[in-house]
């Protein structure tokens, strides 16, 4: 997938960056607590997606004219503005990073490659229903597994299952808006719309609203 910076809204952008690209970028846009973070981390991959992932982030407000407030995480691993304004989302997979930004709005956002063994894991992340529309297609199950982590960056807490408490509505590869739900939970019937992008054997997906 293409290295890409889009304006969504005025309020909202996203930013993918190419990992290894982006290594030898500076870090004097971190904030303190940050420069400490990144500093303990000891696996070298990790500190690559890391550092990668934080200047996703800084590309997507500069995108929208907004200062970069460093970001921490809170009590359920979610990572948020240390000024208290906006909504933030980070992923990342071999070789790429990826954030999405809101001012007003949760968000979240997931890539991930297509890969045959998504079907075998099947059971573990979708429910009967879901199972029978995707059928044995790789790449719909990739969707679906995208779209599903997605949601759950969004919602921002723990102890909601991707199987029993996230939903996908039927989908075809043709569909680029997926309509999802939070079900069976203290958040029941919470909905959500996500966008799918594809490039390659990779799919991009993230809420929108």
């Amino acid at each position: 997938m293409q290295t890409k910076i889009e304006k969504i809204s005025p309020l909202s952008a996203l930013a993918i960056k190419n990992i290894l690209e982006v290594s030898q970028n500076g870090t004097d846009f971190l904030s303190f607590r940050e420069k400490l973070a990144f500093a303990n981390i000891s696996h070298p991959e990790k500190k690559l997606e890391w550092k990668g992932a934080r200047i996703a982030i800084k590309s997507a407000l500069d995108c929208i004219s907004l200062p970069y407030p460093g970001f921490v995480k809170d009590e359920h691993g979610k990572s948020f503005p240390m000024d208290g304004y906006g909504f933030v989302s980070l992923t990342h997979t071999k070789g790429l990073a990826a954030a999405i930004f809101h001012k007003e709005m949760p968000v979240g956002i997931d890539l991930d490659y297509v890969r045959e063994k998504v079907v075998r894991l099947g059971p573990k992340f979708l429910n009967d229903f879901e199972m029978d529309f995707l059928g044995k297609d790789p790449v719909l199950h990739t969707i679906a597994w995208s779209a599903k982590e997605s949601v759950f960056k969004c919602q921002g807490k723990k102890g909601i299952s991707l199987k029993n408490n996230i939903r996908i509505s039927p989908f075809t590869l043709e569909d680029k808006i997926l309509d999802c739900k939070i079900e069976h939970s203290e958040y029941s019937d919470h909905f959500y719309k996500v966008k799918v992008e594809m490039e390659g054997d990779i799919v991009l997906t993230y809420t929108i609203w």
